[in-house]
């Protein structure tokens, strides 16, 4: 879910410390901002409830799983 991808991302920002690591930290910081707004979370409610409909629900956790593949995840 969203709180999870956002959680993840929170994380990884902790650990970027070094001056040349800033560009990134911001630029996920916007993406968190993202997933934050109104309009990111329509959008997916919206996704969600055509994908539930059509029966093509692979993974109910997009943005989690997003982060988990851009970021890694540690294994549970």
């Amino acid at each position: 879910d969203t709180d999870r991808a956002l959680v993840l991302l929170e994380e990884y920002c902790k650990k970027l410390r070094k001056p040349e690591e800033q560009q990134l930290k911001r630029a996920i910081r916007k993406v968190m901002g993202i997933f934050k707004s109104s309009l990111f979370q329509a959008l997916l409610g919206s996704f969600k409830k055509k994908a539930t409909r059509h029966g093509t629900t692979s993974h109910t956790s997009l943005p989690a799983a997003l982060v988990c593949d851009v970021l890694g995840c540690p294994k549970d």
